[in-house]
């Protein structure tokens, strides 16, 4: 308890699932932490119960002026802000033949044109508060293809790679770069998915927010030599097939 209380937190997609549960934790653990998200109910009464020094801050991450507006206001309410959490997304579903341009640029603005506005719009106020972390939430799909969501896994691929840029540029001053990869949590995203869709997973379950949130926690607190890494909550997926091969003697 409490090691992030001289640090002040923004989490994006802050309002819900994953975002939520990252709010919790590192408010548990003592940060001041922005609640960005356009979901501004859910926002607001999060903020409400976190207490504090929590707040709501509406926020589009596609928008250039919507990050420098809320960064300026994390900073006059808060301070310099030395966590920022890259979380939120969104997912279209079809084939390529079947998606929109419409659809798959909205994609890439979110996931991927969000986490690169919020890291330029962030980076001077890490720098004032003497360095600090990223955490940019991917997805499995970062690092593996799936058929249906080309859009999704572009952005996703994209994040990766923008990550490790980051983390390179920023590592002169103190600024650690770390992307998280999610297999299948159970969030709003997934809610349209039942159990037989993990049953083939090393481990068949969901995941849950709360397991990503304490992946970023350990990020943010403990992993002090990591920048530009990848960290894995898949259920196993990446291990290989569950194949039981056998020999006969």
């Amino acid at each position: 308890m409490g090691r992030l209380s001289e640090r002040v937190a923004m989490v994006t997609g802050g309002a819900r699932g994953i975002g939520a549960a990252v709010a919790r934790l590192l408010a548990a653990e003592g940060a001041a932490v922005v609640v960005a998200d356009i979901l501004e109910d859910e926002g607001t009464d999060l903020a409400a119960e976190l207490g504090g020094r929590a707040r709501y801050l509406s926020l589009d991450v596609s928008s250039e002026d919507g990050w420098q507006l809320a960064v300026a206001e994390a900073e006059r309410e808060s301070g310099p802000v030395s966590v920022l959490v890259n979380n939120a997304g969104i997912a279209a579903w079809g084939t390529m033949e079947e998606e929109s341009l419409e659809s798959f640029r909205r994609v890439i603005d979110v996931n991927l044109q969000g986490p690169w506005l919020g890291m330029r719009a962030v980076a001077p106020s890490l720098r004032r508060a003497g360095g600090g972390v990223i955490v940019n939430i991917s997805s499995l799909a970062g690092l593996t293809g799936y058929a249906g969501v080309g859009s999704y896994a572009a952005s996703k691929w994209g994040l990766r790679g923008l990550t490790k840029a980051a983390a390179l540029e920023l590592a002169p001053d103190g600024v650690r770069v770390c992307s998280v990869h999610p297999g299948a949590i159970r969030t709003p995203m997934t809610a349209g998915f039942d159990d037989s869709f993990v049953s083939g997973q090393p481990l068949p379950r969901f995941g849950e927010p709360e397991e990503v949130a304490r992946m970023v926690l350990f990020i943010v607190t403990d992993a002090t030599f990591s920048t530009g890494s990848e960290f894995v909550l898949d259920g196993g997926v990446l291990a290989g097939p569950p194949t039981v091969l056998s020999s006969s003697r």
